[in-house]
């Protein structure tokens, strides 16, 4: 049986239901190996290693080791950019090569491009994109909003929430909690040069063989082995899967700005994150304070959520719904290439 992720009359970017339960295990755990992944999805080793391969080569996903901004230090801003209608694309695809941009979007009828950007360290002055974007031609408006806390997201992606897995097989993947591991307040972490080199090789592939790695930082194997261990201990490195934009969603996709009480602000973060509509849900500055992506089926059942289930969120003033209607780059520094 094949699966409609996303555009109809692409045809070629199917996702079979093995696809999918591929996919969502690799979601829960990136490095797991083959051989952990065939057994609880009761396939050989050989057949996941040939499904994953087909669907790397074809463009189809990828997994990704990314890390956490809050744990090195660094900030993450969203950066909405007004444009005229006919320059929303190629605004969007020059952020998309930008290596401290991800999640690159085109919203609100062509009108805006949405990404979010990183800055490096703490201070809260907005990142140097911020101040060029309104330099560029046939830009409206530049706004940014500085990134607080994620309630739902990195690691924990939309196919956590829908995917095929049963209960037993999610708990057979997930990874084990690290004794020793990292808590919130704890300071950030120093990363030297060839942490930095691992990490960005891992950013391009996050399946990349230990051998490739240890070769190319010039470690050895126990230690990039070791190394990687403990980077996700310290809460620094996750894994996620990137999909190609005609598949990276089946539904119809919304961002969502709210204007929450401030003291109620965590509260209904918790509580949207639980939504099985949101696909993301993070604390930000600005009026609008609280940001979710969502998905929903069509638009009257985005009505029915609006009015019937966002509508009774702790501490809510005000709703702003954005349509997002492309995809020019997900969640890691590198575009997706280009399908083979």
């Amino acid at each position: 049986m094949k699966t409609y992720l996303d555009s109809p009359d692409r045809v070629g970017h199917y996702l079979t239901d093995e696809d999918l339960a591929l996919a969502h295990a690799l979601q829960l755990n990136g490095r797991a190996s083959f051989t952990e992944i065939a057994a609880v999805l009761g396939v050989s080793d050989q057949t996941a290693a040939r499904r994953f391969t087909r669907l790397r080569t074809t463009g189809k996903l990828r997994v990704l080791g990314l890390t956490d901004p809050f744990r090195l230090g660094d900030l993450s801003w969203f950066v909405r950019v007004r444009c005229t209608p006919d320059a929303s694309a190629s605004i969007g695809s020059a952020l998309a090569r930008r290596t401290d941009t991800t999640w690159v979007n085109l919203t609100s009828g062509g009108t805006e491009t949405m990404a979010v950007v990183r800055a490096r360290g703490p201070g809260l002055e907005e990142p140097f994109l911020v101040q060029k974007l309104p330099r560029t031609p046939r830009v409206v408006d530049v706004s940014a909003h500085c990134v607080l806390h994620v309630f739902f997201g990195q690691d924990l992606g939309f196919i956590n929430k829908s995917g095929p897995l049963t209960d037993a097989q999610v708990a057979a993947l997930t990874p084990r909690p690290t004794d020793g591991g990292w808590t919130a307040g704890s300071e950030p972490v120093v990363l030297d040069d060839r942490d930095r080199l691992l990490l960005d090789l891992l950013a391009r592939d996050g399946r990349a063989p230990v051998g490739e790695l240890a070769a190319a930082t010039k470690l050895s194997e126990s230690t990039v082995r070791r190394r990687i261990n403990d980077l996700r201990a310290e809460g620094v490195l996750y894994f996620d899967v990137d999909y190609h934009p005609d598949v990276l969603h089946r539904k119809l996709r919304i961002a969502l700005w709210l204007e929450i009480d401030p003291a109620r602000l965590a509260e209904a973060g918790e509580a949207l994150a639980a939504h099985p509509e949101v696909s993301f849900a993070a604390a930000v500055t600005g009026a609008t304070n609280l940001y979710a992506s969502i998905q929903v089926e069509s638009a009257q059942l985005l009505y029915r959520y609006l009015t019937q289930t966002v509508s009774g969120l702790p501490g809510l003033r005000h709703t702003v719904t954005t349509p997002i209607h492309r995809t020019l780059k997900g969640p890691g520094p590198y575009p997706l290439p280009p399908e083979l």
